[in-house]
């Protein structure tokens, strides 16, 4: 496993972090077993970040999380967790709500405080400036009563995640679906501000949301559809040739140092397996050129996401 420094923090996190979600049940019910096997075998590997949040499966994701990290493993890891995202449609980011969360996370990871807390899709805030202003001295906050760590903003579009770095003193980001194989923005659009306020960035959801999975995209997925026809497309011409498209996708992602670590969510033990061989793998210069060829009409499209307009 390689690691990296995750800007200013003097953390050193492996390339390859563990998202939390599937923990919460949101793709299918997940014994609390095979959880506990997946995060194990994760740790065994040279992983040393797990991302969870609240709104992963309302909560479960947490629990899990804390009843596995019980068995002396919370002092091995760098655990983030999220506030402000609470479900589907359900956001809060003032500053009661925030410390509520914070505690609530706490108690259900078992823990004394959060090495990374982060405003959670701060995109769909009813008043973004607030979010600058009041959730940005909240988490100042939070930091300083020794609830957390570090501190940082997620969500979708990189222009908020710009504003964020240059004004709320943050110490990570987390944007996700902007380094992949169709979308590059991430490096154009946020690195050089990153670098230039030294805040780490992390790199979730390295497929796109199943965008770019060996069966194409799921039918909910919000891209256009002639994103959606190239991956489909992508995924086709990778099953032709014997391969994965998912795995191209991991490795590709391996491929920017500037981004300190990809965090992508596994349930099970085989795929954090399957993800670090990816990562370890020598990638086929040949597919990738051909691969990016077929993504090439759909290159950094993106969708529209929360409230920010800019």
């Amino acid at each position: 496993m390689q690691f990296r420094p995750l800007g200013r923090t003097g953390l050193r996190v492996s390339a390859l972090s563990l998202g939390g979600v599937a923990f919460g049940d949101m793709y299918g019910s997940l014994p609390i077993g095979e959880a506990d096997r997946c995060v194990h075998r994760a740790l065994e590997l040279g992983v040393n970040l797990i991302d969870t949040s609240p709104y992963y499966g309302q909560t479960r994701s947490e629990s899990i999380l804390g009843e596995i990290l019980t068995v002396g493993l919370r002092d091995t890891i760098i655990l983030c967790s999220k506030a402000g995202r609470n479900g589907l449609n359900d956001f809060d980011f003032t500053s009661a709500a925030m410390e509520r969360s914070v505690e609530a996370s706490l108690k259900r990871l078992r823990t004394d405080y959060l090495d990374i807390l982060i405003a959670h899709d701060i995109e769909f805030a009813d008043d973004c400036e607030a979010v600058f202003t009041d959730t940005a001295e909240t988490l100042h906050k939070l930091k300083a009563a020794g609830k957390c760590r570090f501190i940082g903003m997620s969500g979708l579009p990189l222009g908020i995640l710009r504003t964020a770095i240059e004004r709320c003193h943050l110490d990570v980001v987390i944007s996700y679906t902007h380094y992949t194989l169709q979308n590059h923005c991430l490096v154009p659009d946020l690195l050089p501000t990153a670098e230039k306020y030294g805040v780490g960035v992390m790199n979730a959801s390295p497929l796109c949301m199943g965008l770019l999975s060996d069966h194409g995209p799921p039918a909910w997925h919000p891209a256009p559809e002639p994103v959606r026809t190239a991956a489909r497309e992508a995924a086709k011409l990778c099953r032709d040739r014997g391969a994965s498209l998912a795995t191209l996708g991991m490795q590709f992602c391996r491929g920017e140092p500037r981004i300190a670590t990809t965090i992508s969510g596994a349930a099970r033990a085989a795929e954090v397996e399957a993800n670090v061989r990816a990562l370890t793998a020598p990638i086929d210069q040949k597919l990738l050129r051909d691969v990016q060829a077929v993504l090439a009409p759909a290159k950094d499209v993106t969708w529209a996401s929360g409230k920010w307009k800019r």
